[in-house]
């Protein structure tokens, strides 16, 4: 006979592996109906709370997705007759008990409108993060502040705020029209892009959770629901790409180190394949866009014996002409100096140097490219600027040996 602590246990792991395996679909199908992501994020939470105390009279149902769906569907009508009627909540209310009795086990998948509703251009940039990790991903609100390293009052205020504007700008929860795709696509691949970049630039030791699997799931969802959109596939090609060299980006002494430096045998093969066959079938499609120009980039990183400096260099032009960006023209500049003319990649630097005054990247390439011109002096003042502003203890150790290294050349 299983002891009551035990039963206890089995139903919390069950549980606990449908909502980290379904609550972005629960969610979707919650809000597709309700309207509101709040209300259906409350009512699944509840559900869930009852789950805990059901299935261990009951034991667990046959369908643990559609008995969640039921009751989080039974939650919303409870807290909608709670509010003040009228006509509208009347008719919402019928609509909700006809849902109640239907059987939920075949839950529709709505998970590609839900993640355009989260990341709308109205939102701000880390209010459209938050939301996705939290009603797509199903991340506590307290390990995205932690993420983000905020309280977790602040972020609960900033998801509150995020979801009131929905509500109140009366941001559709559908997928858009055939003239606003590309730009809305755009925006949720950035979206997902940052959470992967997010996950990726944490220090180890500080991580977690594992966002940049969050991230491959969300644009493999995309994929899924979405096929054959080549900016979709140059993403994932992005994210694989990048993260096939993950464990190679920190070496042994904590230091930062770049693709064209990193001990390749340390590289996930399997994911850097897979990452240069979806580049291919994208690129294939002739419908090119930023996300698979980057992808294409990050694959010239990793050509052999190293980095194909003249390619990206052509990469990185034909990118500007999609995202005419500071950071682009930033990265340009470095492929240009690492194919042989310094003196042209420091006055483009130069031009940069108002726009990206508090970014750290800026000087580090600065102070790179200084050295390879002789100028040790400055070189030093550009090091110590970007070790000031760096945010991971790995850049700040990559930076400091660049500064001895080029402080034996040259003192101030």
């Amino acid at each position: 006979m299983i002891s009551a602590s035990a039963q206890a246990i089995a139903i919390s792991k069950s549980l606990e592996k449908v909502m980290k395996n379904d609550w972005g679909r629960l969610m979707a199908a919650l809000t597709s109906q309700l309207g509101s992501i709040q209300l259906a994020e409350d009512a699944l939470q509840e559900a869930c709370i009852s789950a805990l105390v059901h299935w261990s009279k009951n034991g667990i149902p046959h369908s643990p997705q559609g008995w969640l769906i039921r009751v989080a569907y039974r939650k919303a009508l409870n807290q909608i007759r709670s509010e003040v009627r009228s006509m509208k909540r009347e008719i919402i209310s019928a609509e909700l008990r006809n849902l109640i009795d239907r059987d939920d086990e075949d839950i529709p998948d709505e998970r590609l409108r839900l993640i355009f509703s989260c990341c709308h251009p109205a939102l701000e940039v880390k209010s459209r993060v938050a939301l996705t990790l939290r009603t797509v991903c199903g991340i506590s609100t307290l390990e995205i502040a932690r993420l983000f390293l905020d309280s977790e009052t602040t972020m609960g205020q900033r998801l509150s705020r995020a979801k009131r504007k929905i509500a109140k700008a009366g941001i559709p929860f559908s997928i858009p029209e055939p003239n606003e795709w590309n730009e809305r696509l755009q925006t949720v691949l950035t979206t997902i892009y940052l959470v992967f970049t997010t996950g990726y630039m944490k220090e180890p030791a500080n991580s977690n959770r594992d966002l940049c699997g969050e991230a491959i799931f969300l644009t493999n969802l995309l994929m899924s629901l979405c096929p054959n959109e080549p900016e979709v596939e140059g993403a994932l090609s992005l994210m694989l790409l990048t993260d096939s060299r993950r464990n190679a980006r920190i070496n042994s002494s904590g230091e930062t180190v770049p693709p064209g430096e990193q001990n390749r045998s340390l590289w996930d093969r399997i994911k850097e394949a897979q990452g240069k066959e979806l580049l291919e079938i994208a690129l294939k499609r002739k419908k090119a866009g930023p996300f698979q120009i980057k992808a294409a980039i990050s694959a010239c990183q990793m050509t052999e014996p190293k980095p194909d400096w003249n390619q990206i260099l052509e990469l990185y032009t034909i990118l500007l002409t999609m995202e005419p960006t500071p950071v682009v023209r930033l990265n340009q500049a470095v492929a240009i100096a690492e194919t042989g003319n310094p003196g042209l990649a420091m006055n483009k630097i130069n031009e940069l140097e108002e726009v990206l005054k508090d970014y750290q990247p800026f000087y580090a390439t600065k102070a790179k490219i200084l050295a390879q011109l002789k100028d040790h002096k400055g070189s030093i003042i550009a090091y110590k600027k970007a070790i000031q502003l760096a945010e991971n203890e790995s850049d700040r150790i990559y930076l400091s040996n660049q500064l001895k290294l080029n402080d034996a050349g040259g003192t101030l």
